[in-house]
């Protein structure tokens, strides 16, 4: 109810009473509110209402009216009475129909009625003329009919996103030349023509499963059409506006011919199809600022011969064997390049003559066969901020030439056969993180005096001690040495290393009395994969003697551009599960509590920053504790844990995707959400439990996520269990 002390305030005009338990017959309820004379505001959403208030009807001084998620199955005629209004939410109720009264609201500019229960747009929107805007995202329409969108030329923008669209309907030729945005992101449809849309501006219909898409070309100025299944898209005349296009994620075996004569055209995804080879007019394009390219199946690009303003080329993910050779020297803009896992056994010289003008900031080649011959060519590129050389065939890193590259923040020279890193790192007054694990590093490099040094990965090397300055950098915050056999550290300076937040060092086992035993039952390792996910953002936890028992706790934690949360839970998640398991016995109560209880833990950070999280818990098993184990595995978000049986991938997460999940998309769906772009990370909840045998563990740094890799195993097939 309304306090009663309000009603004696003659000057409010705007009541926001969401979220409450209003109700009608009682004092201060609904039907007092007529009582504010001079309101013009009035939002009851998520009320649970049932029953639309018809009282509401004689205030006829409201201007904005916001009752949705209340339960509405229709609405009384009475409402047409609310002449002065110009703002109607009804989203979130089960409506299949409005009133022919609402038309008579004349002055209505905004309605919304998405996730409501309509199979076709209503008709009294045709006499709605203030309205610009049809939005019906989440109802339940099988038919686009343009014939009823044509008889509404008031109607510019149509959005009618996760709905059931399968087919359209058009009723005559007649052109549309009043529609200019169209999203039917998230439906079923299989075909599309829109080509009588002819001041069409943007589209979006991604999230389908198109084969083929015409347009018009007239108007169009961005296209969004990933994750369909196109293998042709008509668009004509050519369109002459467009600025950006996205095909990606389909099955497109070239690009589009009016693609390589948009004149405008300055961001082209075509990534995830099934190119073999790139027009010469795309790359030669004067206006193209992004190309993405990657997950294709290119072999060669074509030699540049004029200056190019390209400043983005992805490229990873092919069968490229070289780049071309005026890459550099003609695409003086390109700050950003990624060629990781292609074959490239050599690298374009970045100079002209004697200088070099390369502003390249931002170079991925993980994953190719590149020697030591290339790393004199890199050094022409100046101004680079981020290196990745990761799996490649390295032997050496000159020392003069690393010296050179100043502007260095973040280094990754992992999985190559590197012996020592250059002192000359000590140059790099940038560089905060430095990734350099599985190589045969003996002697320790000098980064501890870098004042801004963050992040240290020198695991699965050969060092055998370390050289630590007087003062060690307070900026540095993980340093990580395990997979070192022959380091040994003293006390006095695991002390030095003790305000570093994450100190990963191999435990030394000790014998117990039978000497082939240790008293470590589980161990695990690291691997990293090709990837451009920033290390400080991604925290690993690793406990192989957990509760002082046989138990183990592994998990990972990715916080995606934010490094506080990850940190976080990694330092506290283990201790909460500890007190959660004393609780509870129940392998899905347990888990649920310890993300709950971690993610209060967080307070605001969480609530702003969110994080992507996956835990697995070792323990012996209630039925056979002697010799058998179970595994518990719960994520929220996009880390995964995945069990390798019988040298095949056993996935025992599940990555909550619009794409990848219906229920997960039906889901969202139900809570009333729309969701404008595939999200990194849909948070939900879920458990997987399993019998296991000792063995060991990786974990593995991925592309696009975190994932936990479990080692093989002989057992029984995986028992699962989900919540």
């Amino acid at each position: 109810e309304v306090p009663e002390h309000l009603f004696y305030s003659q000057d409010i005009t705007y009541l926001n009473l969401r979220h409450n338990f209003m109700q009608l017959e009682r004092p201060g309820g609904l039907d007092t509110l007529y009582k504010f004379s001079q309101l013009k505001g009035l939002n009851l959403s998520h009320n649970k209402l049932g029953l639309f208030p018809i009282l509401l009807c004689e205030i006829s001084t409201l201007t904005e009216l916001n009752v949705s998620c209340n339960g509405f199955r229709d609405l009384p005629s009475q409402i047409g009475n609310l002449l002065n209004l110009q703002t109607l939410c009804l989203d979130g109720n089960f409506l299949t129909t409005l009133p022919e009264e609402l038309g008579n609201l004349q002055q209505l500019s905004s309605l919304g009625i998405s996730f409501n229960n309509f199979s076709q747009i209503p008709e009294v929107y045709e006499k709605l003329t203030m309205l610009d805007r049809v939005v019906m995202a989440g109802n339940c329409l099988e038919v686009l009919n343009l014939g009823v969108l044509n008889r509404m030329n008031h109607i510019k923008h149509v959005d009618l996103r996760m709905n059931h669209l399968k087919t359209m309907v058009i009723e005559n030729l007649e052109g549309n030349k009043h529609i200019t945005h169209v999203d039917l992101r998230d439906n079923r449809l299989t075909d599309l023509d829109l080509s009588s849309l002819c001041s069409l501006e943007q589209l979006h219909c991604g999230r389908n499963q198109l084969r083929e898409l015409t347009l018009s070309g007239f108007s169009l100025r961005t296209l969004y059409a990933s994750s369909n299944r196109l293998t042709a898209v008509n668009i004509y005349p050519v369109p002459s506006l467009l600025t950006s296009l996205d095909l990606s994620r389909n099955l497109l075996e070239c690009v589009p011919d009016w693609a390589c004569e948009a004149k405008k055209i300055e961001v082209l995804d075509v990534s995830y199809n099934l190119l073999t080879e790139v027009p010469m007019r795309i790359l030669s394009s004067l206006s193209l600022r992004k190309l993405m390219l990657g997950h294709n199946h290119m072999q060669n690009l074509p030699t540049l011969i004029e200056h190019i303003p390209l400043e983005v080329l992805d490229l990873q993910h092919n069968a490229l064997t070289r780049l071309p050779d005026t890459l550099f020297s003609k695409a003086l803009n390109l700050r950003y390049l990624n060629a990781s896992a292609n074959s490239l056994e050599s690298l374009p010289s970045a100079c002209t003559g004697e200088e070099s003008l390369s502003m390249l900031q931002l170079l991925y080649l993980t994953n190719n066969l590149l020697t030591d011959q290339c790393i004199p060519v890199l050094v022409g590129h100046l101004h680079l901020r981020i290196l990745h050389l990761a799996n490649n065939q390295l032997q050496t890193f000159p020392a003069s030439k690393l010296n050179k590259l100043e502007q260095l923040e973040e280094l990754n020279l992992s999985g190559n056969k590197l012996k020592t890193i250059p002192t000359t790192i000590a140059n790099c007054k940038r560089l905060h993180t430095l990734v350099a694990h599985s190589n045969n590093i003996s002697i320790f490099p000098e980064i501890l005096q870098l004042p801004q040094i963050q992040f240290v990965d020198l695991s699965c090397n050969d060092l055998t001690e370390i050289l630590i300055p007087e003062a060690l950098p307070a900026t540095l915050q993980d340093l990580d040495l395990t997979g070192n056999t022959n380091l040994v550290l003293e006390h006095k300076t695991l002390d030095i290393f003790s305000h570093i937040t994450t100190l990963k060092i191999d435990q030394k086992p000790l014998p117990t009395t039978d000497s082939t035993v240790m008293s470590t039952f589980w161990s695990h390792g690291l691997a990293e994969m090709a990837g451009q996910r920033n290390k400080l953002c991604v925290s690993a936890l690793a406990m192989d003697n957990f509760a002082e028992g046989v138990g183990a706790v592994y998990g990972m934690f990715d916080g995606d551009r934010n490094e506080e949360l990850p940190r976080l839970l990694q330092c506290t998640m283990a201790d909460v599960l500890l007190e959660e398991v004393q609780q509870s016995t129940n392998d899905t109560v347990f888990m649920a509590n310890t993300f709950l209880v971690s993610h209060r833990k967080l307070g605001m950070a969480g609530q702003k920053l969110g994080s992507s999280a996956l835990l697995c818990y070792i323990r012996p098993d209630t039925a056979d504790p002697a010799s058998s184990f179970s595994l518990t595995v719960a994520n929220v978000g996009t880390c995964q844990a995945v069990l390798c049986r019988g040298g095949k991938p056993v996935p025992l997460s599940k990555v909550f995707s619009l794409e990848q999940d219906p229920e997960e998309a039906q889901r969202v769906k139900d809570q009333k959400a729309i969701i404008t772009e595939v999200p990194e990370d849909l948070k939900e909840f879920q458990t997987t439990d399993i019998p296991v045998h000792h063995c060991n563990f990786w974990a593995a740094l991925g592309c696009l996520c975190s994932a936990s890799v479990l080692g093989s195993y002989a057992g029984p097939a995986p028992r699962w269990h989900y919540t």
